[in-house]
C-alpha cells in the first residue's frame, strides 16, 4: 500500500487535487497494483481531505507524550524527525497528530523512520503546496531505502 502512496506523490507532485477516486482508483490498477492495495490506499489517503492550508500554522507549542503503544510502533528516529518539525515551526501541532494518527493507521508492526517522513512529505504538501516541499523531499529521500537517489539541484 506504501508504494502506492509513493507513486501518487510523485506522479502528482504538482497537481492541485487527485483525481476522482474511480477514476484514480482505474489509473492505478492500469498501472499494476493489486485491487485490495488500492482499495486500503485511497481509504488512508482519504484521511489527507482532513487536513486543511489553516492547519499549517504554528498553533499553541506542545509537548508530545507518546503512549506505549505508540512508543513500540513508531521509530525512534521518526519521533524525533516530527519534532523536528513542529520545533521548525514547519509542522503544526495538528499537523503532528495527524501524522501520528495515518502513522499508526498502516498495518506496519513498527513503523519506520523513513515512513513517518513520507507521511509528514504529504501532509506538508497538502497544506503547504508542491513548491514549499521540494528541499523537504531531499531530506526525506536523502539517505532513506533509495539507494540510487539523486538530490535535486535548486
Amino acid at each position: 500500500m506504501f508504494d502506492i502512496l509513493l507513486y501518487l506523490y510523485d506522479t502528482y507532485l504538482f497537481s492541485d487535487q487527485f483525481p476522482a477516486p474511480e477514476q484514480l482508483s482505474r489509473k492505478l490498477s492500469a498501472a499494476g497494483f493489486e485491487d485490495d492495495d488500492i482499495g486500503a490506499a485511497l481509504d488512508w489517503l482519504a484521511a489527507l481531505d482532513d487536513l486543511a492550508p489553516s492547519d499549517a500554522g504554528e498553533g499553541v507549542p506542545s509537548l508530545r507524550c507518546y503512549n506505549d503503544v505508540e512508543i513500540s510502533r513508531l521509530a525512534t528516529e521518526g519521533r524525533g524527525f516530527l519534532a523536528f518539525l513542529e520545533g521548525s515551526k514547519l509542522l503544526s501541532p495538528l499537523a503532528r497528530e495527524w501524522v501520528i494518527d495515518r502513522a499508526m493507521a498502516l498495518e506496519d508492526t513498527e513503523v519506520s523512520a523513513d515512513r513517518i517522513k513520507w507521511i509528514a512529505l504529504l501532509a506538508l504538501w497538502k497544506l503547504n503546496g508542491a513548491g514549499d516541499v521540494l528541499w523537504l523531499e531531499d531530506l526525506v529521500r536523502g539517505g532513506g531505502e533509495d539507494d540510487d537517489w539523486q538530490p535535486t539541484l535548486h
